[in-house]
């Protein structure tokens, strides 16, 4: 049998060898370990908050000298707005790393950032958004994307710039996004996040509850969509019912629509157990799908996006329908900075309403994208009481 050499006697390039590749197995087990535990980590962080959470003892209440008293009667003529702010990043000049898509020649298109520009964009758009929601003067405000503490909207605390903003509503917060530090995307990590749903009302508040809807909990999913939900007010009526506010955020990237249908399963359940105890119901928000057959209506260099799907009156379940308008659209395509006529457009924001409710108005407030990737909705309406 032929002796191994003593490690001294080997010669350089051998000993070079060894060393090296000792080094590159402990630099090897080094990165499996900080990826190890830095996953470890964000797995620890992650939550989902439970189902029907009650979020009454949340309400901040308006200042009793502002307050709206008056009981809703059939005579009163009310108004509804919403509008997702997009945590306050996305102006014109903003695109987004979750968003691709194709020009019509076919060209790709890759959003590139996840965080607001810079604290003082974000804060002129943050502005902006409160300052034309304040101009409405609504009766109730449906707000979504709103950041408390997040790296992406450089802490500015946007929901108590809309309590500031709007004191004689009475307001309630409901979280649906909550992350760890995600170090991804790498060129701007989205970094640690605190978002969700704010409702405002020039009516006291009732009781108000969270609702969870089903949402894709593989991974690495889990961590970088939203802990989708919908937020439920409740005022009662001079008729002894109540009318029922929901502020509501559903998937937008959902391949094959599984969690679609499950979550328009759950708002169907909701929503025919309220019409069965004759309850007025409305429920706003961003539906992150097309809810007037608004697919190619608006002018534009782009293909359609894949997860544009349209949602109809015959998904809704009896008694209800959309409330939505095609004056202007809703939402842009955000893989890249808006250009007027370039940019998909497309119409996710607006209502549902039950057949107790009658629409007075509905349309879209056009502000061309100027401080969100969604221009807000609004609707005017009157409840059917005794009827």
């Amino acid at each position: 049998m032929k002796e191994r050499k003593p490690f001294k006697q080997l010669r350089i390039w051998q000993k070079s060898l060894i060393i090296g590749g000792i080094s590159l197995g402990g630099v090897i087990l080094l990165a499996v370990g900080v990826v190890g535990s830095y996953l470890a980590y964000v797995s620890a962080q992650f939550f989902r908050v439970e189902d029907n959470k009650d979020l009454t003892a949340d309400i901040v209440r308006a200042k009793e000298e502002t307050r709206k008293a008056t009981s809703i009667t059939s005579e009163d003529e009310l108004s509804i707005l919403t509008y997702n702010i997009g945590f306050g990043a996305y102006d014109q000049k903003f695109d987004f790393f979750m968003d691709e898509g194709y020009m019509l020649d076919g060209t790709h298109v890759q959003g590139r950032y996840s965080r607001a520009r810079s604290y003082e964009a974000c804060l002129r758009n943050t502005q902006g958004a409160i300052e034309d929601t304040v101009k409405e003067d609504v009766d109730f405000a449906l707000i979504q994307e709103v950041d408390t503490d997040s790296d992406r909207s450089h802490h500015i605390n946007q929901y108590q710039m809309y309590l500031d903003a709007m004191p004689s509503y009475d307001a309630v917060f409901a979280y649906n996004f909550h992350t760890a530090n995600l170090l991804y995307p790498f060129n701007d990590p989205i970094g640690v996040s605190n978002s969700g749903l704010a409702t405002l009302s020039k009516y006291e508040l009732g009781t108000v509850t969270r609702r969870s809807y089903p949402v894709d909990l593989s991974f690495p999913n889990k961590f970088f969509d939203l802990d989708r939900c919908f937020n439920v007010s409740r005022q009662t009526l001079s008729n002894g019912k109540e009318l029922v506010i929901a502020n509501s955020h559903m998937s937008a990237y959902d391949e094959g629509g599984v969690y679609r249908r499950k979550q328009i399963e759950l708002l169907n359940q909701f929503m025919s157990g309220e019409k069965e105890k004759g309850n007025y119901v409305i429920i706003g928000g961003d539906f992150n799908h097309d809810i007037i057959d608004s697919v190619d209506k608006f002018p534009s260099q782009q293909k359609k996006p894949e997860w544009v799907y349209t949602l109809t009156n015959d998904d809704l379940t009896e008694g209800f329908s959309f409330a939505a308008s095609l004056n202007a659209p809703t939402c842009r395509a955000a893989e890249m900075p808006y250009t007027k006529g370039v940019n998909y457009t497309v119409v996710i924001d607006g209502f549902i309403v039950s057949d107790n409710i009658d629409v007075k108005d509905i349309h879209n407030i056009d502000l061309d994208f100027m401080w969100s990737d969604h221009n807000p909705a609004k609707m005017t309406f009157s409840l059917k009481i005794g009827e």
